[in-house]
């Protein structure tokens, strides 16, 4: 055997082990319960409160119900008091396990002096960076969105600004302590550079890399960032569409994610997510650049926001 063959065959045999691990990695997601116990002492372990942003309703209220359900006393961040306090009453009466409301509105500036101070005397074990916002609910180009100089303020306060701010407000603590765990939001669509949903696309990049770094910094410590990028659930930022294989409520969602959380740096947060996600980015992306797709994408959602409303 010359040199050159035994290249080849070397060459060989490390591209099939690689991808022989790429796949072992795959496959471990699809079973979480079995690759990724989380005992049920998990979460009351990190501490004794939950802090949930965006808490209100969808994805965030799920979360905190879940945490509450776990154990934990939680911590209900949103703008929309009303709501908040009947979260907190449903949460209360379920699980009887006690429940702080904080309104505040993220959009605005300076809010997080107030919301550290009424932070600072509780032992939070788990921070869930959920609240966000979607420019406009129809897609559409860059400089077609409404009011571009103020929605760009808004998006970068509400979907980055409150995420770092919050992280710098509950990360000490847990480095202190020695555990912890932070679930950042994201959305699948952050996978590919996507048109139409520019900006807030942009900025959920924002949260996965942030966050990826904010672990790789801390895992030392013994704390938990994950970022989880959802693709569709069935919430007001979605036109509360029906529910399907693909289209989750956020209950479901949020038990499926949940499960995931020692599974690494980044999760999709179910199944279906992780196929979607993997096809997601085998479409070459002159096709979904396109601009019948681009128009084509645009008019399935008014579609389908149109046939919601008027369900209504």
């Amino acid at each position: 055997m010359d040199s050159m063959e035994l290249f080849f065959i070397s060459l060989g045999t490390a591209v099939v082990v690689y991808f022989a691990g790429k796949l072992l990695l795959f496959s471990r997601m699809l079973f979480p319960k079995i690759c990724f116990p989380v005992s049920k002492s998990f979460f009351t372990s990190m501490g004794e409160w939950a802090v949930v942003t965006g808490a209100s309703e969808g994805i965030g209220r799920a979360y905190a119900f879940a945490l509450a359900e776990q154990g934990m006393n939680i911590v209900l961040m949103s703008r929309t008091k009303v709501k908040m306090e009947q979260v907190a009453k449903e949460i209360s009466i379920a699980t009887g396990k006690k429940v702080k409301v904080i309104v505040t509105d993220f959009i605005k500036e300076n809010v997080f002096s107030d919301i550290e101070n009424q932070l600072k005397e509780l032992n939070i074990g788990v921070l869930v960076n959920n609240v966000g916002m979607l420019p406009n609910m129809i897609p559409c180009k860059f400089l077609e969105s409404a009011d571009l100089d103020q929605t760009i303020i808004k998006v970068i306060n509400c979907n980055i600004k409150t995420m770092a701010k919050m992280c710098k407000i509950i990360l000490p603590g847990m480095k202190n302590r020695g555990k912890g765990a932070i679930v950042n939001i994201s959305s699948g669509i952050a996978s590919i550079p996507f048109p139409m949903y520019t900006l807030y696309a942009a900025s959920k990049v924002f949260v996965e890399r942030f966050s990826q770094s904010l672990q790789a910094e801390y895992k030392s410590k013994g704390i938990i960032i994950q970022v989880v990028a959802p693709f569709g659930v069935s919430t007001r930022m979605t036109a509360y569409q029906e529910t399907n294989m693909v289209t989750l409520t956020p209950e479901d969602f949020v038990k499926s994610s949940l499960q995931f959380i020692r599974a690494g740096d980044k999760t999709y947060g179910s199944i279906c997510y992780i196929v979607l996600g993997w096809l997601l980015q085998t479409i070459p992306l002159k096709l979904l650049y396109a601009e019948p797709m681009l128009c084509s994408i645009q008019d399935y959602v008014k579609k389908k926001v149109a046939q919601k409303k008027c369900s209504f």
